[in-house]
């Protein structure tokens, strides 16, 4: 694992936060994750990282790995500008990350708390697995927990039903 995963290991034992991991290939898309043939599948969180088209509001969506978003409907929902996906410079400048290893994890980067999560509704307290900041590794823990987290670094959170 990389520094990075290896730090977000460490902030979730020093908050006495439970969890498991497992690691594995790097993976960079959710049809490689599904081929793993990981534990509690159904628990693995697709992470989407967008944008509005003035690049003033960002979002990280996270939704169930058989679920798709429609850009135009999250924006009527969101009552955005037209949403797109944001680029590799802006994932890695704002959140740390890497293609393919899009987390709310990377949060815990996200200086000015800038990007706002938007958690699938289907998440609310329940088992949730997202890499540590690396695709080579998954964390699985209670939503409620990465909520927490999520709150206390300073981002918005809202659950929406997708």
């Amino acid at each position: 694992m990389t520094e990075q995963a290896q730090a977000v290991i460490k902030f979730l034992k020093d908050r006495k936060i439970e969890f498991d991991i497992v690691e594995h290939n790097a993976v960079y898309t959710i049809d490689e994750m599904l081929e793993l043939n990981l534990p509690n599948l159904d628990a693995i969180a697709k992470n989407l990282f967008i944008r509005d088209d003035k690049k003033k509001n960002y979002y990280l969506v996270v939704i169930r790995e058989d679920k798709r978003v429609q850009l135009k409907s999250l924006r009527e929902k969101l009552g955005s500008r037209p949403l797109t996906f944001a680029s590799e410079n802006d994932l890695s400048k704002i959140l740390g990350l890497t293609k393919g290893a899009v987390t709310p994890f990377g949060i815990l980067n996200d200086e000015e708390c800038k990007v706002k999560v938007i958690f699938d509704e289907s998440f609310r307290e329940a088992l949730i697995g997202v890499h540590p900041n690396d695709n080579t590794a998954t964390v699985w823990l209670n939503s409620s927990d990465l909520v927490s987290i999520i709150e206390q670094h300073g981002n918005s959170i809202e659950f929406m039903e997708m």
